[in-house]
Order: C-alpha cells, then sequence, then structure tokens
C-alpha cells in the first residue's frame, strides 16, 4: 500500500465512522447543564468483593479463598465498614471510598436485569437496548439514543471505538471517539489537507472536515489538559488517564456520555485484595476519583452510573474465581447525589435468598432504577420515559 493508499483507508475509515456524520459542529451545550455519563464494565464483574456482605456468614462460607476479611483497623486487608452489614474492598480506600464519605457515591445491590441468559452478549445487548426481554421490538435501538432524541440541547458522545448499541438507532447521529493514545494528533497539518481535498466536492466532503476537526481539536487539548495530570488520581493507568480526557469534553462540550471497560470476566484465580479483579477495581476507583476532580465544580451537575451485564456467582469455584452470575451491585455517583448509604430493595444475605442456590437476585431493575433517575435529573415526562425504557416503571430511587 502506498503512502496515498494508506491515508485513503484512514480516512475513509474515519468518516465511515458513525462518530463522524454528525452535524452541530463542536456545538457546547451550557455550562450548567445537567451531565450523565454511564460506565459499563463489560465481562460480568464480582460484586460481592467490591461491596463486601461482611454481615453474612454464609459469605466466608462460599468463598475460602476469596472473601475479604471482616472490618479490622489492624488489618489494612480487612473490608472497610460501609455501615453493620457491607464493606468496601480496601483497594479502594484512597479512591471511592473519600466520594462515599462526602456522600457523593451510593451502591445499589441486586440490581440487573430479568435476562436469564448468562450469555455476556445477550444480556449486554439486553441492558443496552433498554427493552424488555422478551419479546424485544427492536434490536438496533439503544435507550441511550432514545434518551438523546427525548432531550433538547443536550450533546451525546460514546467514547468507544465503534458506536456502541446503547447509542445506535437514534433519531439523531451520536459521535464516537476513541481516546486511548489520541493525545497526539492522528495526521499533522499537510495530511490533513490532503485527506480533506480528496473528499472536497463529494457527499463526504462535511463529515470529513467534521471528523478532522475533532479529531485535531480533541488531541491539542488532551495534550494540554494531560501535562496537568501529575498530582493523585490523575496519574492513575488507562481508565484513570482516559477519565482526564472524558472529562475535558464532557465539561467543555458533551451532556450525555457512554465508555465501556472490559476484563472483567473472573472464572480462574480472581483474587480478593490482589490479583486481576483488585487491579481493575483500583484502576476504575482511581479513573472515577480522576473524573470527579477534573469536572470541577461541574462535579455538583454530573451523574455517574456504572453498570455490568450480570454478577457471578456467589460462591467461588474450583478455580480460585466465579462464573456468570445473575444480580449485581449498580455504582451511583455525583456531586449532588444523595449518597453515603446503601439504596434500593434488599433481602438477607444467605442461602436461602440466592435465585437458583447460585447467584444474587435481581430485586431492583436497571430500568426502572435508571428511569427513575433520567426522571429527576432532566424531568422528563411518563410518555418520555416510556419511549426510553418502553414497558417500565421508573422507580424514584432519590439518589439525584
Amino acid at each position: 500500500m502506498n503512502r496515498r493508499q494508506f491515508l485513503l483507508a484512514a480516512a475513509t475509515a474515519a468518516v465511515a465512522a458513525p462518530a463522524l456524520s454528525f452535524s452541530g459542529r463542536l456545538f457546547a451545550a451550557p455550562a450548567s447543564a445537567p451531565r450523565f455519563l454511564l460506565v459499563f464494565l463489560r465481562g460480568g464483574y464480582d460484586c460481592n468483593n467490591l461491596l463486601v456482605p461482611y454481615g453474612s456468614d454464609f459469605y466466608y462460607e462460599s468463598r475460602p479463598t476469596l472473601a475479604i476479611a471482616r472490618p479490622d483497623a489492624a488489618n489494612p486487608n480487612s473490608a472497610i465498614a460501609l455501615d453493620n452489614q457491607w464493606g468496601l474492598n480496601p483497594v479502594l480506600r484512597d479512591s471511592l471510598y473519600p466520594l462515599w464519605q462526602r456522600k457523593q457515591l451510593a451502591f445499589v445491590p441486586f440490581a440487573g436485569t430479568d435476562d436469564m441468559s448468562r450469555s455476556h452478549f445477550e444480556t449486554q445487548d439486553n441492558i443496552e437496548s433498554g427493552e424488555p426481554t422478551a419479546p424485544r421490538s427492536d434490536y438496533r435501538s439503544g435507550f441511550m439514543a432514545r434518551l438523546s432524541g427525548a432531550l433538547t440541547d443536550v450533546p451525546s458522545i460514546a467514547f468507544t471505538d465503534a458506536l456502541p448499541l446503547s447509542f445506535q438507532g437514534g433519531k439523531k447521529d451520536i459521535p464516537n471517539i476513541s481516546l486511548r493514545g489520541v493525545a497526539t494528533p492522528a495526521f499533522d497539518e499537510r495530511q490533513s489537507a490532503i485527506l480533506a481535498d480528496m473528499y472536497k466536492g463529494t457527499s463526504l466532503a462535511a463529515a470529513a472536515a467534521d471528523g478532522l476537526e475533532l479529531r485535531q481539536k480533541v488531541s491539542k487539548d488532551l495534550q494540554d489538559e494531560m501535562q496537568k495530570a501529575n498530582r493523585g488520581a490523575a496519574t492513575a493507568k488507562n481508565f484513570a488517564a482516559e477519565t482526564q480526557r472524558i472529562a475535558t469534553l464532557m465539561r467543555q462540550q458533551y451532556r450525555l456520555g457512554f465508555v465501556d471497560v472490559g476484563g472483567w470476566d473472573t472464572h480462574v484465580n480472581q483474587g480478593s485484595t490482589t490479583g486481576g479483579l483488585a487491579t481493575n477495581l483500583t484502576n476504575l476507583g482511581q479513573g472515577l476519583a480522576a473524573y470527579a476532580d477534573a469536572l470541577g465544580d461541574e462535579w455538583n451537575n454530573t451523574v455517574v452510573v456504572v453498570v455490568s451485564e450480570f454478577g457471578r456467582t456467589f460462591r467461588e469455584n474450583g478455580n480460585k474465581g466465579t462464573d456468570h452470575g445473575h444480580g449485581t451491585v449498580y455504582w451511583v455517583l455525583g456531586g449532588k447525589i444523595n449518597g453515603g448509604r446503601i439504596a434500593g430493595s434488599q433481602v438477607a444475605v444467605n442461602a436461602q435468598s440466592l435465585l437458583q442456590n447460585r447467584d444474587y437476585p435481581v430485586l431492583n431493575n436497571y430500568r426502572d432504577l435508571l428511569g427513575g433517575l433520567f426522571s429527576r435529573t432532566w424531568g422528563l415526562s411518563t410518555a418520555q420515559l416510556q419511549t426510553v425504557f418502553p414497558g417500565a416503571r421508573p422507580r424514584d430511587m432519590q439518589l439525584a
């Protein structure tokens, strides 16, 4: 492939992406407008070693190698008590726990969908569609796309390599842009001029120009932003670096966002306060703390919800890991949320309360939970909420 063919291929990939076919170039919403970011943990994370049910003897019987010790001031690897039943994994002591103490973080256990497939792909699609499990009327329509269509002057974006199902099938063109490795501009000025000239006079000219402008602007802004990221959580790996970049765009331009994080399928050697899960939780916690810090005063206008397609089996398996489960724990964060509490419907954590003798049951349906949050955040009417989540019963948990 010669140089011209390479540039043509790169440009074609850029303008073909849903991210770059949008109008309203670099539109900025009012500074004080509400912001919402959905963080999707793909792989089904083990919620029981995040929000530790330390008040349950059954938890310790079920996890002889994975359980996190009951709160103990003399043991830095023990759970951090949140109340008399639940504790937090200590790897989050310096990131999420301060948000909890400021009442800017709440947890909703026994949360999820009524999809019982325990399939990553089916359950992820079920959640992203936002429709009842059966029958789904449109397999290419996502609830965030419908939410974006119901809102006015709420610029939306997915921080992903490809447009996720959550943002597909709506009335508006939604940009998507991966922020991994974009601190260096993809093309210099000469290359950008060549790419723009290739599409001059064609139907793709506007999309190509928008795409190049967005990429170059983001690269410049993030170069400036990243040079300031030399303290605390801002120096965290991977996700923390990405959330710094997301905060730049959500603070200045966008108000409805989506990002996904992989690596949560922990069948083997999961660990507790060390190991793969602990490392992922550490990075995620540092990233969310960095996001809150980078937003500054606009953190008070922000709601972040962390979801996953399902939880894991309550009992550990023979490989010192956990398998696909059902109910999980959602996180709700924000500067003005009603946090510092465990929200939603709950049951005692024992063998009798498990679903099919293996999983957390789902007592807090994600469509109802998010519907209640959206109603409080944007004042959506009943009809608008039914467009976003058909057949749902929005539930106000007074989180926002």
